[in-house]
């Protein structure tokens, strides 16, 4: 079992080394299969969302006049030293412009001609490979949008409100780009992924020794628990944790429609190599 996979885990769970080799192995690598397994025999809370998110670069928002729309950019280097350089934010921009100039969010279709002869010059310049990941529109049907841009432009997001204005959406925005719900409200979460909490959470209590009719109490509270925990509207708002994000925008006459939240790298593998094997690799090369 690599020690990469074994790292990932002990850093995601907190678990012992021994301990989490194990359980790598009964998954056959798979790391998430791994925690599943261990919350389900040893009672262990949820893992760290954070997954293998190694891949550098910016993320970035452009933002209508009067909230009506609003895209979000992700654009990837191989580096953070890239992701502050003046010229490959520079692309970022013309990136940004271009996407919402057009209401475009097919990066295919938006990275033809000037653009792309932008990306291959810029590549050729900095010698790292640079993409336009994704690319997210926000159309305000009866309300506006408003976005929040963390100061490392590493985290973005766009909130789109039925009523309210931008100041209340950029608000949202910002406990999204914080606290990472999954869902607006407890109904939008998917059915699987409930199916998978309450299996989980089925396994946990099969050893309590209480009567059964306490059992399904107890995986009930602990569904709604996590519901609560996981859906923007149920959420201790953060600028002041003594009322939740829905009541704040009630308060306002304002309902949540949708959010979009990027963060850089997010779902991107990439393969770990230690230094001895890199070494290797590049003198292999050089031959």
């Amino acid at each position: 079992m690599s020690a990469a996979l074994v790292k990932e885990l002990r850093e995601r769970t907190g678990l012992g080394l021994l301990e989490c080799k194990k359980a790598l192995a009964a998954a056959d690598g798979d790391v998430d299969r791994a925690i599943e397994e261990l919350r389900k025999s040893s009672g262990m809370k949820a893992a760290k969302k954070a997954g293998r998110t190694a891949a550098d670069g910016v993320v970035a928002t452009r933002l209508a006049d009067d909230g009506s729309y609003g895209v979000l950019v992700e654009v990837n280097s191989e580096t953070d030293f890239v992701a502050r350089d003046a010229g490959f934010l520079g692309f970022v921009e013309k990136v940004v412009e271009a996407a919402f100039a057009a209401r475009q969010t097919d990066v295919a279709a938006l990275m033809g001609g000037e653009l792309e002869a932008a990306r291959e010059a810029l590549v050729q310049k900095i010698g790292e490979n640079v993409g336009v990941r994704r690319i997210d529109l926000v159309d305000a049907q009866a309300g506006v949008v408003g976005a929040y841009v963390h100061s490392n432009n590493r985290i973005a997001v766009l909130v789109e409100l039925r009523g309210g204005d931008q100041d209340l959406a950029r608000d949202v925005a910002m406990h999204v780009a914080a606290v990472n719900p999954q869902v607006v409200s407890p109904q939008d979460m998917p059915g699987e992924v409930i199916d998978k909490e309450k299996e989980i959470y089925t396994a946990q209590a099969r050893d309590s020794g209480k009567p059964a009719d306490i059992v399904e109490k107890m995986i009930a509270g602990r569904i709604k628990k996590f519901l609560a925990e996981n859906s923007l509207v149920e959420q201790s708002f953060v600028k002041d944790p003594d009322i939740t994000v829905g009541k704040l925008v009630a308060a306002a006459g304002a309902e949540v429609v949708s959010f979009v939240r990027y963060e850089v790298g997010e779902g991107i593998v990439v393969e770990k190599m230690d230094f001895a094997d890199e070494v290797a690799a590049q003198l292999k090369t050089r031959d």
